[in-house]
């Protein structure tokens, strides 16, 4: 594909990530804080298009946990839903 169709497609692509991610209360990317499926909490670099560290399913993404030593699915968790304690561990 010429490059005059492929970037427009791209800058709406990131565009509509972003939206959705704010609609959400979210940031759109930047250090968010993630967990494990073992429960560990931590905070990772997150891009509505891809990631150098990670691969990506959809919401989840595989990466290493630097907590529990280990790699696992982890999902991004709203701050909403952490409490005083966990907020705390993460920071």
């Amino acid at each position: 594909m010429p490059l005059e169709i492929v970037l427009p497609i791209v800058v709406v692509l990131f565009i509509a990530r972003v939206v959705v991610a704010r609609s959400k209360g979210r940031p759109a990317f930047g250090k968010v804080v993630v967990r494990c499926r073992q429960g560990h909490l931590f905070k990772t670099s997150w891009s509505p298009l891809g990631s150098l560290t990670a691969i990506r399913f959809g919401p989840v993404r595989y990466q290493y946990c630097p907590v529990g030593h280990h790699w696992s699915l982890v999902r991004r968790v709203n701050d909403a839903d952490l409490t005083e304690d966990e907020r705390r561990s993460v920071e």
